[in-house]
């Protein structure tokens, strides 16, 4: 027994390590890449990960600031004008979402966005932290945002540091060719840092550096908690909290499936945006479970969330330690870490597939991609769902239709041979094939016109389905129009709940509680018995 803990603990130190090793040279190069400096990125992955290792459960989650969570983090830097107090509120109220989906059903809501605005989302990112480190690799400035960094670089050409553009140069040549066999045992990113850095100094380059990062502390701050910023920065708040939530549930559903355990999605967004308010409060970056850093620790050994507390104290020391070598890293060769990073954040796999995805999901992938490059990723998020709502709200429109079954009877010959040839127009049963929804309600009404010149009209809603808002409305104007017609409306529902809500709405005052049945036949047989009474009092 004690054997085997001890076999698991050596595990999970490994694993610690192994995490820790790749999330540092990320954890610099994102808190530079926000603006927010290296510090920032690093007192961020040491807080949130020591904190959700606590208390997320027993999985080896290993968390920290990812290239998603960077390129938000900085937009919304570039949109408050570098507002540090600002930008620590949105962290907070985005962590305070965090709290309150993992305390409510709705935190598996998140998983139902769609894949192409996922895939148009990460592909934008990629190319956007790609873009955005073309600059430092030759030497100069980074810039706030896609289009001035590609006016700058186009105007920065003619005044390359050749200096730094060998050490990120050399810098992709380590992360783009170490062999896949040898990084799993050295992580190529740390490798090229370590390399990079020590040839810098070695060399005595002039080039720029992070130049300070401290060891200490970060000092404990509460943001002050303005209600019109609060209302004003809520959108920000809202995308942050589900750019961090999204990605550590994907995290989540990748380690369970490598370690065969089941990790509560409830408890980890709490413990995340527990861990995400703690990091505005000490200045730091936030971020969410990052599943290359994850795949590393449980690859090198990791089984529980022993190895998530003890990657952040590796990398405390490592900073500790090593905050003079920290401060001759090169702002080149962190760009060259990130351009690798932006590369691995593209989604290959669809761009592999993509002549062949149905032209609905390709429609929103292109919206995403370029809104979230050229415009807004906030508003690229947002685009992109709504795009997706509408095209599916519309495919499933398309697909509802009303079917008309004719009521042919014997009885109904007789009485209608003298009086109308067209019989069968008499009595009408109608059925609502598919959705009753938004989507489909004025659809439907403009079906419903056809069916003018039907005495009675039997409408058979068996789908089972609650019917929302836009639907209520649609019925209760398909039911004036037919009533102003003459036409007298029998209705079938089975389903409690449906007669229920149509109670309560008020739709079956509109036709009679008497004409509501539980079955087509005693509908049929209601409609039949009326039309032979109005014929005979004719």
């Amino acid at each position: 027994m004690i054997k085997e803990k001890l076999k698991l603990f050596i595990g999970d130190v490994f694993g610690a390590l192994n995490a820790a090793i790749v999330a540092l040279p990320q954890a610099l190069a994102f808190g530079i890449a926000t603006g927010l400096g290296a510090a920032a990125g690093v007192w961020g992955t040491i807080i949130l990960c020591f904190t959700s290792a606590l208390i997320g459960g027993r999985a080896p989650i290993i968390s920290g600031i990812t290239g998603p969570v960077t390129i938000v983090v900085a937009s919304v830097m570039h949109a408050l004008n570098a507002d540090i107090a600002s930008i620590l509120l949105v962290i907070v109220l985005a962590g305070m979402i965090q709290i309150i989906l993992g305390l409510t059903p709705f935190a598996g809501i998140i998983k139902y966005i769609p894949y192409p605005v996922i895939s148009g989302f990460l592909n934008g990112i990629g190319f956007i932290i790609i873009i955005m480190q073309l600059n430092p690799l030759i030497g100069c400035s980074v810039e706030s945002n896609t289009i001035t960094s590609i006016n700058a670089f186009i105007r920065n050409i003619h005044n390359i540091d050749y200096n730094a553009l060998f050490l990120g140069l050399l810098t992709l040549l380590i992360v783009f060719l170490i062999p896949k066999k040898y990084n799993k045992i050295i992580p190529s990113q740390a490798l090229a840092l370590v390399i990079c850095t020590i040839i810098s100094i070695k060399l005595g380059l002039n080039v720029a550096k992070i130049s300070d990062i401290s060891a200490a502390f970060p000092q404990i701050t509460m943001p002050a908690f303005d209600l019109s910023k609060i209302i004003k920065y809520s959108h920000y708040s809202v995308i942050l909290a589900i750019v961090l939530s999204s990605e550590s549930l994907l995290t989540v559903l990748v380690a369970d499936s490598l370690i065969k355990t089941k990790t509560s999605s409830k408890r980890l967004l709490i413990a995340q945006g527990t861990g995400n308010i703690l990091c505005a409060m000490t200045g730091s970056l936030p971020g969410s479970a990052a599943t290359m850093r994850t795949v590393a620790a449980i690859n090198a050994g990791a089984k529980t969330n022993i190895a998530a507390i003890i990657s952040p104290i590796i990398i405390f020391i490592l900073v500790f330690y090593l905050s003079d070598f920290a401060a001759e890293i090169p702002l080149a060769v962190l760009a060259g870490i990130l351009i690798k990073i932006g590369y691995d954040i593209i989604d290959v796999k669809l761009l592999k597939v993509i002549k062949y995805a149905p032209k609905d999901d390709l429609y929103v992938l292109w919206l995403v991609f370029i809104l979230t490059i050229f415009y807004n990723l906030i508003v690229a998020i947002g685009a992109g769902i709504t795009g997706a709502a509408i095209l599916y709200a519309k495919k499933t429109a398309d697909k509802t239709n009303l079917i008309h079954k004719n009521v042919y009877d014997e009885d109904i010959i007789k009485i209608e041979k003298d009086i109308d040839k067209d019989y069968k127009h008499k009595i009408r049963v109608v059925h609502i094939d598919g959705q009753f929804f938004f989507g489909s309600a004025t659809r439907l009404v403009s079906q419903f016109e056809e069916l003018w010149g039907t005495k009675y009209l039997i409408l058979d809603y068996s789908i089972g389905d609650l019917l929302d808002i836009s639907a209520i409305f649609a019925l209760e104007d398909i039911i004036i129009r037919l009533q102003s017609q003459n036409i007298k409306i029998l209705m079938v529902v089975n389903n409690e709940d449906i007669l229920k809500q149509f109670k309560e709405l008020n739709i079956l005052s509109q036709i009679g509680e008497e004409n509501v049945f539980l079955s087509e036949f005693e509908a049929i047989e209601k409609a039949k018995f009326l039309l032979t009474k109005s014929n005979k009092i004719t």
